[in-house]
């Protein structure tokens, strides 16, 4: 053999074997983390909603107070560049419980109450590969993702929903709070529904009789400014027509307290197995409707109480993990489905009442917008004893949960567009994604490293 063959034949050998001791290193390394974190820790997610990227004291805000999220932010890991999917709530929603962009699913969009869901019960979900795992899995609050296949019948079982793609147990608001149906679902049934008072549901026209934001703002405590003045529940005019229903509807302002407790019931239900909770807060989404201990205390009008309610609740919701000896194995992750929006569609004295508070902090647009706030939004992870606190600068993304927490609990599940980020989310790498898409009313952004591309 010549001695430049023999040369050239040594030099790629070496580089074999570098790669393959190399990639045996970092399979190791990984296998490693997972080991030492697992031993089937709890996670849960908790979502705001419409929370903006500078509401918190943690990411810079000045004018409110929110002690306890500050708390989890600053005994966690606090991410910089974290994002949400989209820029609306039900896109962003229906990728962290899939792992798949939301453009790819033209049904993912912001959704009436009556929409059919639109997560296909055969497809792969977060809570159903960690069923697989021996998890217990529930969701407690909004869900905005559809029910039923079409034509729902409010009166009876609503099937399909929470529960066929993987929920053992839901206790929901089927899309927002300014959207009838004005109830809670629990398994798929309207709680206190009384079957002499049958719900009916109309996204079209009014029912005979039915009084309206339009025609009696008479009976309004809260007025609307745009798009909101179809049926009037609590004095609050809504989107959408409902009749019926009555011992079944909630009261807007005992809502933080009734999905907190839903919470914390179920964590006590389930803590001698692991369970996956998603919590899905319906703050600081319109109608504002604080509880009167929480009214007044930001000086910003609703908006900003119920900031401070949220704040409040996630407290009481930790305390419970503690109270309870969950808190050492439990991951919390903390975020909002999108960036912020003052006016959106009552006068609540949000615009009037913001002063010097910037909901989007440092950065520009918001809700509904491809600019940065739109989809950058707080975002924290959370494991005591397990992650050390800091602040990430790592780019993140909530599509990512998926299979993050599929590594978590030794999964080898994956989905086309979520990414293994197990080590960033925990701490134990400072390397995010370099290139993400995202999304807002079917358009499109593009980010990769420090750029982003938005189309005129």
């Amino acid at each position: 053999m010549k001695k430049e063959t023999r040369f050239y034949l040594l030099f790629f050998l070496t580089l074999f074997a570098l790669a393959f001791f190399s990639c045996r290193e970092k399979k190791d390394e990984s296998k490693e983390t997972v080991e030492t974190l697992t031993n089937k820790p709890n996670i849960v997610v908790i979502y705001a909603d419409d929370l903006g990227y500078g509401e918190l004291g943690a990411y810079g805000a000045t004018e409110l107070r929110t002690p306890n999220l500050d708390k989890l932010a600053n005994g966690g890991l606090k991410f910089t560049n974290g994002y949400a999917s989209s820029a609306t709530c039900t896109p962003s929603r229906y990728a962290l419980l899939t792992g798949i962009y939301p453009w790819r699913n033209k049904r993912a969009k912001i959704l009436p109450g009556t929409a059919p869901l639109i997560i296909d019960t055969a497809q792969k979900t977060l809570p159903k590969m960690l069923k697989k795992q021996g998890y217990h899995t529930g969701i407690v609050g909004k869900w905005h993702l559809g029910l039923g296949s079409g034509n729902v019948d409010w009166n009876l079982h609503i099937t399909p929903g929470p529960n066929e793609v993987g929920f053992d147990y839901s206790n929901i608001l089927a899309a927002t709070q300014d959207r009838v149906p004005t109830v809670y679902i629990e398994n798929g049934h309207v709680v206190n529904l009384d079957p002499n008072d049958p719900i009916e549901i109309n996204y079209d026209k009014n029912f005979e009789g039915e009084p309206t934001g339009l025609e009696n703002p008479e009976m309004l405590k809260m007025k609307w400014h745009h798009g909101h003045n179809n049926s009037i529940v609590n004095g609050i005019p809504r989107i959408g027509f409902m009749k019926g229903g009555e011992s079944a509807k909630w009261v807007d302002e005992d809502m933080a307290d009734y999905f907190l407790a839903e919470a914390q019931q179920y964590v006590k239900t389930h803590k001698e197995a692991p369970f996956f909770l998603y919590y899905a807060l319906q703050q600081p989404h319109v109608p504002r409707t604080p509880h009167a201990r929480f009214v007044g205390k930001s000086g910003m009008g609703p908006r900003g109480d119920v900031i401070v309610e949220a704040d409040w609740v996630v407290g009481e919701f930790i305390k419970t993990l503690e109270a309870e000896g969950l808190l050492n194995n439990t991951l919390i992750l903390f975020s909002s489905d999108n960036g912020p929006v003052v006016n959106d569609g009552y006068y609540d004295d949000s615009v009037e009442k913001l002063g010097n508070h910037k909901p989007a902090g440092v950065l520009r647009g918001g809700k509904y917008s491809l600019f940065e706030a739109g989809t950058r939004v707080p975002f924290i992870t959370f494991w005591k004893g397990k992650i050390k606190p800091g602040i990430s600068h790592a780019m993140v993304s909530q599509l990512d949960l998926f299979t993050s927490i599929a590594a978590l609990v030794n999964s080898s599940e994956t989905t086309f567009d979520s990414k293994n980020m197990l080590d960033v989310l925990i701490g134990k790498s400072s390397i995010g994604r370099d290139e993400l898409v995202l999304e807002a009313s079917s358009r499109t952004a593009f980010r990769k490293g420090e750029w982003v591309m938005i189309p005129p």
